[in-house]
């Protein structure tokens, strides 16, 4: 049996609880890396507790794949995939655009999906068939926008240093072809071109749990979202998604080299 809409929101509205009482007051910050910066607060760690336990509740055959408490049964049909607080850096830091994540898979391939923005009370879900919005402009279906030319098209990527040397040229071509880029907002970059605002995304080193909410808003919006090299992206890495098919045409034409 599948999840309903009013089980997406029960999980969302547990992970709000724990996350935005703890933003912009002064966040206790552990660092997950020792040869870098990878933040995680006792926000990102309770809301997955909230998560995690209302998904073993009432749908205790499934799997779990989690950013902060682990993964359990990802063998299984159904796999939810959890990312707490999408953008900790932003949560850390005050900016309003960090998210929790919410996807599940069946069969390893994202069905359902839920970006939930607390601060701005915005909530993007995808039901298997259709994205819809919720929030201060009311409740909407979802639809990309229809952009033919890469160079008519505005695109976001979090920050150009997540490219490696040998990605960096391939990512900064298709920069240098688009009407306007972006850096930052982590998820609300995918939940913005869900609802048309803008045209593409362009992003590396991404993980399950940074994309497995995120692949059911975009595709069940009408657009595109895969892997750099055509395939699916339900693990992660390089992700381009894009609002229609003449820009992710050309926009692959370039990272593909």
């Amino acid at each position: 049996m599948l999840p309903d809409r009013a089980f997406f929101d029960l999980l969302a509205d547990a992970a709000k609880a724990e996350t935005l009482p703890r933003f912009r007051v002064g966040a206790d910050v552990v660092n997950k890396e020792a040869k870098g910066f990878d933040p995680v607060t006792e926000g990102d760690r309770a809301a997955e507790a909230a998560i995690r336990a209302l998904i073993e509740k009432h749908f205790p055959e499934h799997g779990i794949l989690g950013e902060e408490h682990g993964s359990v049964g990802l063998d299984r049909e159904y796999v939810w995939v959890i990312d707490p607080i999408d953008g900790t850096r932003a949560f850390i830091s005050g900016v309003p655009v960090w998210g929790t994540l919410i996807g599940l898979y069946r069969n390893g391939r994202a069905v359902m999906g839920l970006i939930d923005q607390p601060f701005t009370g915005e909530r993007y879900f995808a039901d298997g068939t259709q994205s819809l919005y919720s929030g201060p402009e009311g409740r909407r279906v979802l639809s990309t926008r229809a952009c033919e030319r890469l160079s008519d098209a505005i695109m976001f990527t979090t920050s150009p240093h997540i490219f490696d040397a040998a990605d960096r040229p391939r990512y900064d071509a298709v920069q240098d072809k688009v009407r306007l880029f972006r850096y930052g907002v982590d998820c609300y970059a995918y939940a913005l071109l869900a609802a048309g605002h803008v045209d593409l995304v362009v992003e590396s080193a991404l993980k399950a749990y940074d994309v497995g909410g995120l692949i059911p808003v975009i595709e069940q919006a009408g657009g595109i979202i895969t892997d750099w090299d055509g395939g699916r992206a339900e693990m992660g890495g390089r992700v381009i998604a894009a609002g229609s098919r003449a820009v992710y045409d050309e926009a692959m034409a370039l990272l593909r080299g």
